[in-house]
């Protein structure tokens, strides 16, 4: 019996936003990208492949850099 994968994201609009897939992917990806598309501009977010243990990984979004 195998264990669920479990995918966590932490900041941004996904924040507290669990995936479980069914097994570990052969490489978990080092970027997520979400795009956010409403009435108003393309808000387009970035997060960074930060913690992985053997149960799942974690995705923290990235910090805008100053302008």
């Amino acid at each position: 019996m195998t264990q669920p994968y479990v995918v966590r994201y932490v900041g941004g609009p996904l924040d507290g936003r669990v995936d479980t897939l069914p097994e570990l992917p052969e490489q978990p990806k080092d970027t997520v990208t979400h795009v956010h598309l409403h009435e108003g501009p393309k808000i387009v977010h970035h997060y960074d492949l930060c913690y992985a243990v053997e149960y799942g990984c974690e995705y923290r979004v990235r910090e805008a850099d100053g302008d």
